[in-house]
């Protein structure tokens, strides 16, 4: 059932919204959300076609006196980001999300909303069902994986569209009107490292780090929020000294998510189990010291845990060592807007042990890749020097900001013209698919906006239901002049 004080204006979007929400579609695994929209445009008579690797373009016919007008592309992601609390049973593959509304935000329970890129989705969606919308002949593109590397635009059949102009409904920031966004790098560094049988007589345990905020990579990178892979290793580092044997560490979620949690498993003398207590609560009040309030649910627990293997001294000091060396957070700010716009940026994503195989994942984002050169070879020869495979999994290009668009001009007349005062223009230090279309579709006028998220790729993500109903009025009087 929908929450109590749910939105109902305007209802075609909200409804598509709810719907969306009702149905699992974590990156990769976007077949039933497809499914739903290809059923819903044979409802509404609307042509549909997707390609090799499954991205959905539906044909909406122009109305109003508007259909010899040029096409024009919408275009969202269907899949979400999927994380959740610690105490969350939530799963991702099977239970629809249960949404709840604070004080006129929108959020789910103790999980990711979806509204990233959701409410984009219900939007398009909207122009397709509601006969009052006045609109020239719309292709309402919907793309796959793109949390997870951006898979479905990167490999796109663009010859499914032929629309030179385009909206995209994927920018988290009401008011304000995207022309640019960053680039990106990833790898995932594995090594082998030596094992030996756990020290006989001591104790197995397991300290979780939780409570973080996380977020988004791109988008929150420069909000200082802990990082919960750094933050173990800092502990690791110190906690050698007391005779603690690492078995398995584990954190984080998702190349672009900062992550918010994570574990180690490890053995260590018995007598000295009080003294790792006082460290934790040394570790906790440094950490707590500096890091945002957004962070001050930071907790650390110690368990009882089943150890049979450990890492060597020298294995598990150079894991250590190589987590401290590689880069996270800002790594530099735009000349013109300082402190504002992150240009170039590092996440210490994911760190997985399996055995005696250490994986870690490092992504890096950049406005001009010339300027990542230094930082790209910063992390390839840290991995390098510590031994470290690494293979090259994420690169997409920027999307260069044009000033001089077209479709930007417009857009800023109608927003004057609506709401009495100026929209923002500005870039965004994140991955948007604009900047790969661009890249293969050639000439083409885009521009992106959308309602106000806040937390995204994090549980405490949220919609403002406030500016729901204004982007709205912007999209629709948008469509009808174009």
């Amino acid at each position: 059932m929908k929450p109590a004080a749910y939105p109902d204006t305007p209802r075609h979007l909200w409804d598509h919204f709810y719907a969306i929400s009702r149905i699992p579609r974590p990156s990769k695994h976007e077949q039933r959300i497809r499914q739903y929209l290809v059923e819903l445009a044979e409802q509404h008579d609307c042509q549909w076609q997707t390609d090799a690797i499954g991205n959905l373009l539906i044909r909406v016919p122009g109305n109003g006196g508007l259909e010899q007008r040029p096409p024009l592309i919408i275009q969202n992601h269907l899949d979400m980001v999927t994380v959740k609390t610690d105490d969350s049973d939530h799963d991702f593959n099977v239970d629809p999300l249960s949404l709840q509304v604070r004080d006129n935000w929108l959020c789910a329970d103790r999980t990711t909303l979806g509204a990233d890129n959701g409410l984009g989705c219900a939007a398009a969606l909207a122009l397709m069902t509601d006969a009052e919308v006045v609109h020239p002949p719309l292709e309402l593109l919907f793309t796959l994986d793109e949390e997870t590397g951006m898979g479905g635009a990167l490999n796109i059949d663009t010859s499914l569209l032929s629309g030179r102009r385009m909206l995209n409904l994927d920018t988290e920031d009401w008011g304000e009107l995207f022309i640019g966004c960053a680039g990106g790098r990833g790898w995932v560094f594995t090594r082998q490292l030596q094992r030996e049988p756990a020290p006989v007589g001591e104790r197995g345990l397991r300290l979780r780090l939780s409570g973080l905020a996380g977020g988004h990579s791109g988008l929150q990178i420069h909000q200082q929020l802990g990082n919960a892979n750094k933050l173990l290793a800092q502990w690791l580092y110190e906690a050698a000294a007391l005779g603690v044997r690492l078995s398995a560490f584990n954190g984080g979620v998702a190349h672009n998510v900062i992550p918010r949690s994570a574990t180690v498993d490890f053995s260590c003398p018995r007598q000295q189990v009080v003294e790792l207590e006082r460290l934790n609560q040394r570790m906790q009040a440094r950490w707590l010291s500096f890091l945002p309030a957004a962070d001050r649910q930071l907790q650390l627990a110690l368990e009882d845990c089943d150890i049979a293997e450990v890492f060597t001294r020298d294995a598990q000091a150079g894991l250590c060592q190589f987590l401290l060396a590689l880069p996270h957070g800002a790594q530099s700010y735009n000349l013109s807007q300082p402190a504002e716009l992150v240009d170039l940026s590092c996440n210490l994503a994911l760190v997985k042990t399996e055995g005696a195989v250490l994986g870690v994942t490092a992504s890096l984002r950049f406005f001009n890749e010339d300027e990542a050169q230094a930082l790209m070879a910063t992390v390839l020869s840290i991995a390098e020097g510590f031994q470290f495979a690494a293979e090259s999994v994420l690169s997409y290009p920027g999307w260069k900001p044009d000033f001089d668009s077209g479709l930007l001009a417009q857009t800023r007349a109608l927003y004057r013209q609506l709401f009495d005062e100026e929209a923002q223009v500005k870039a965004i230090h994140a991955g948007l698919e604009c900047g790969i279309l661009k890249s293969k579709m050639g000439e083409v006028d885009i521009i992106s906006f959308g309602p106000t998220i806040r937390g995204a790729h994090s549980p405490a993500e949220r919609l403002d239901i406030s500016t729901v109903e204004p982007f709205w009025r912007l999209l629709t009087g948008l469509v009808r002049q174009l």
